[in-house]
């Protein structure tokens, strides 16, 4: 079973006080304007709470937390939600993955074919490349 990490006290405060927000908003969502309203935390206190749901909260209430451009943050029950959040957050890490490959490992690649450490990564990094643009499909 994967180690959590250690919630320091106020983010777990951070996070119950958007737990509660966002729970009372459902089935809406609330914006990161909304939230700041409904706990009267600061935006990073916000984004503090969110990240420590997201670490720790969502997987002991068994609910994850989405953001949708149109309704912000929220719990929801429907894996459809689920599966669209988890595709554009591959697709991210796709964008990132693919611009350092084509804009630090491939130069390293041309000026010096023969780097075993460039090699390795390049082997290695093809492999997340590919699984990451078929779980973006």
């Amino acid at each position: 079973m994967p180690r959590r990490r250690e919630a320091r006290p106020l983010a777990e405060h951070y996070g119950d006080l958007v737990r509660v927000a966002l729970m009372e908003a459902r089935p809406s969502g609330l914006q990161t304007r909304q939230l700041i309203t409904a706990t009267r935390l600061t935006k990073s206190q916000v984004e503090r709470g969110i990240r420590h749901l997201r670490d720790v909260g969502a997987a002991e209430h068994l609910t994850p937390i989405v953001w949708r451009p149109r309704d912000g943050y929220m719990f929801s029950d429907d894996p459809a939600d689920w599966i669209e959040y988890e595709k554009k957050q591959f697709r991210l890490i796709l964008g990132r993955l693919t611009r350092m490959i084509t804009g630090t490992l491939d130069p390293h690649l041309a000026r010096y074919p023969d780097d075993e450490w460039a090699q390795l990564a390049s082997a290695q990094l093809t492999g997340v490349r590919a699984t990451l643009a078929q779980l973006t499909k």
